[in-house]
C-alpha cells in the first residue's frame, strides 16, 4: 500500500496532507532519552543498527506520521571518508577539520562501507517493521552544510570559515565538494536499496551565501546529487531543502535537481511558493517550530495558517526545520490532530 507521503511526492494532492517532522526521533521523546542512554555516545547511536532502527520507529508508534527518517546524521559521510567524528554532550559534533591541500589528502577518496553498512542495515530492519502505508526517508547533507563543518571542525556562527577558503581557495574548496556530491550520491543509493522510498538532502546553512556562491556551491552540488542517484535509480524521489534560501534559490535548486519535493522554512511566503511552484514540485514544511513550543490557541492558528495557503497544492505538513527537544509531547499531538481533522 502507497501511503499518502509518497503519493504528494508522486504528484497526487490531498485536502488533508501528510504529515512527519524533521528530528521527529530525538531528545523530546522519553523513549528516545531511554535509548540513547543505552547506546552510549550520540555516534554509537547513530551506528547501532538495531538501537538506530528503534529510535526511528517510537515517533511511529507514538504519533503515526505518514513517514519515518532514518535516525542518522549529516556527518555520516565524512567520517566515512575518514574524517574523525566525535559529540561534545551540550555543544554539538565536532570533526578534525579539513581546510588546506594536506588534511584533504588524508580523505579517502571511497566510503568505509563497515560504517555506510550500518545505516544501511537500520534502513532494513525499520523498512520490515514499518507499517506498509508509512513512508521511509533516508537522508544526507549537502555538500556546501557538510563542508561548513568539515572546513571549521564544528559549527560556527555564520560559516565563515567555509566561506574564507571558498573565496581564498576556490580550487580547494572545489575539490571538497566535488569528494562531498559522489561520496553522497553513492550513499543516498545505498539508502535507497536498503528500503528507503524517497531521500533527503538537506543544506542547513545555504541562507549565509551570496547569489552567485549559493548558485556554485548550493544549487549545481545538488542536482548532480540528484543526477547520479537517478543515473543509478531511475525512479528515486528526491526531496531537497535549502533552508534560509531566498525563494529564487528555491525554487533554482527544485529545478536544477528536477526535486520532487521542496523543503520549506518558516520565513518563505508560502503563497508565493503556491504561486512559483504549481504542480511541478510538493512543496514539505513550514510551521514555525516554536509555535509547537508555544502550544493552545497560538499552534491552532499557526497550523491553520500553513494549512490554508497551501491548500490545493501538493503539501507535506512538516516544521520548518527540526523540532527543538524543549516541545511539549501534547503539542505535537494538538498538531497531528489539527493537520488531519482537515
Amino acid at each position: 500500500m502507497t501511503g499518502k507521503f509518497l503519493r504528494v511526492l508522486d504528484g497526487e494532492k490531498f485536502d488533508v496532507p501528510p504529515v512527519w517532522m524533521m528530528r521527529q526521533a530525538g531528545r523530546y521523546l522519553p523513549e528516545y532519552r531511554e535509548t540513547r542512554a543505552k547506546a552510549g555516545g550520540f555516534v554509537d547511536l547513530c551506528l547501532n543498527p538495531d538501537l538506530a532502527s528503534e529510535v526511528t520507529l517510537q515517533p511511529i508508534r507514538r504519533f503515526g506520521f505518514d513517514a519515518a527518517i532514518i535516525f542518522s546524521d549529516i556527518l555520516i559521510v565524512p567520517y566515512a571518508l575518514g574524517a574523525k567524528l566525535w559529540f561534545e554532550e551540550g555543544e554539538g559534533p565536532r570533526l578534525e577539520p579539513v581546510s588546506d591541500q594536506v588534511s584533504f589528502g588524508k580523505l579517502s577518496d571511497q566510503l568505509d562501507q563497515k560504517i555506510t553498512s550500518r545505516v544501511y542495515e537500520a534502513l532494513s530492519k525499520t523498512k520490515a517493521a514499518l507499517p506498509p502505508e508509512t513512508g521511509l526517508i533516508g537522508f544526507c547533507g549537502a555538500p556546501w552544510t557538510v563542508a561548513t563543518y568539515l572546513v571549521a571542525g564544528r559549527g560556527t556562527e555564520d560559516q565563515a570559515p567555509a566561506r574564507l577558503l571558498a573565496m581564498q581557495e576556490p580550487e580547494l574548496f572545489q575539490k571538497i565538494v566535488d569528494r562531498l556530491v559522489v561520496a553522497s550520491a553513492e550513499h543516498l543509493v545505498g539508502q535507497i536499496k536498503a528500503g528507503a522510498d524517497a531521500v533527503q538532502i538537506f543544506d542547513t546553512w545555504s541562507g549565509v551565501l551570496d547569489p552567485f556562491s549559493f548558485e556554485r556551491w548550493c544549487v549545481k552540488p545538488v542536482a548532480e546529487i540528484a543526477r547520479k542517484v537517478r543515473a543509478a535509480i531511475p525512479d528515486a524521489r528526491v526531496i531537497a531543502f535549502p533552508k534560509g534560501a531566498p525563494l529564487n534559490g528555491i525554487e533554482a535548486v527544485a529545478k536544477q535537481s528536477s526535486a520532487n519535493g521542496i523543503g520549506i522554512d518558516w520565513i518563505t511566503n508560502r503563497k508565493e511558493c503556491v504561486v512559483r511552484f504549481g504542480d511541478k514540485f510538493a512543496s514539505q514544511g513550514n510551521l514555525d517550530p516554536l509555535a509547537l513550543i508555544a502550544g493552545g490557541k497560538a499552534l491552532d492558528q499557526a497550523v491553520d495558517n500553513v494549512l490554508a495557503d497551501f491548500k490545493g497544492s501538493r503539501h507535506i505538513f512538516n516544521l520548518g526545520h527540526g523540532i527543538r527537544k524543549e516541545t511539549p509531547i501534547e503539542h505535537v499531538e494538538q498538531m497531528i490532530s489539527r493537520v488531519r481533522k482537515g
